[in-house]
């Protein structure tokens, strides 16, 4: 075992906290067990321990998250997610599978989110005759995790959203039933909505009918009232 993940372990089940695991297990309705460390102090740890340790290589970075990953606790795979995200240099188009591994594991939106929105949307940009077939794959997959991850990868593009692909993937899942991919379908139009307000407001109006209450109202929430009409 690499001695980044090592000492996370380590460090992590010395931090345990009990009293606070079972109301965090709780929240995310899990069988998964906590140790019971809020978010500003597992952050902490990490910090502390990421720089205590090189990490020197592709196959380094991919088996500590992966090692993480499959951790008991669920703090474990947080902190699978935050070396993910910290070692910049290996978030490259190397690390797709990796990270498509992490977005069909996911167990809740805690986790799918965290990969889908910080790590898969910045991959996506940088092959997208690679990624975004993939992405149409995911929006029709039986795991509703794996969907949302098709909308949410959309996230932060701004102006270099695809369009087609976005619009495409709503209208697609947009008869869902599911909160959480209702939810997503506002999430990925308020964030673009940053960047294309007309845009956003012309599709919400003309799926109107489709649209459900949720996502529409996730969707126009930011902009101003006269814009919606």
């Amino acid at each position: 075992m690499h001695p980044l993940a090592k000492q996370l372990f380590l460090e992590m089940a010395m931090a345990r906290n009990p009293a606070k695991a079972a109301p965090m297990q709780a929240y995310m309705k899990t069988d998964q067990a906590f140790y019971g460390i809020q978010a500003k102090e597992r952050k902490a740890i990490f910090k502390r321990c990421a720089a205590e340790h090189r990490v020197d290589s592709m196959e380094d970075y991919q088996e500590i998250v992966r090692t993480l990953w499959g951790g008991e606790h669920r703090e474990d795979m947080y902190q699978a997610l935050e070396v993910a995200e910290y070692f910049k240099t290996f978030r490259t188009t190397d690390a797709w599978k990796m990270h498509c591994d992490l977005v069909h594991s996911a167990p809740h939106w805690d986790t799918l989110d965290w990969v889908a929105g910080k790590l898969i949307s910045e991959l996506v940009l940088l092959d997208r005759a690679r990624f975004d077939p993939q992405l149409i794959l995911w929006s029709k997959d039986s795991n509703r995790w794996v969907r949302r991850a098709s909308l949410l990868a959309h996230l932060h593009h701004k102006e270099k959203t695809n369009r087609d692909l976005l619009g495409d993937t709503i209208r697609l899942l947009m008869p869902e039933k599911e909160p959480f991919i209702r939810k997503a379908i506002g999430w990925v139009l308020r964030d673009f909505a940053n960047t294309d307000p007309l845009w956003v407001i012309e599709f919400a109006r003309h799926h109107e009918e489709n649209l459900s209450a949720l996502s529409r109202r996730e969707a126009l929430k930011r902009l101003d009232h006269d814009d919606e009409l």
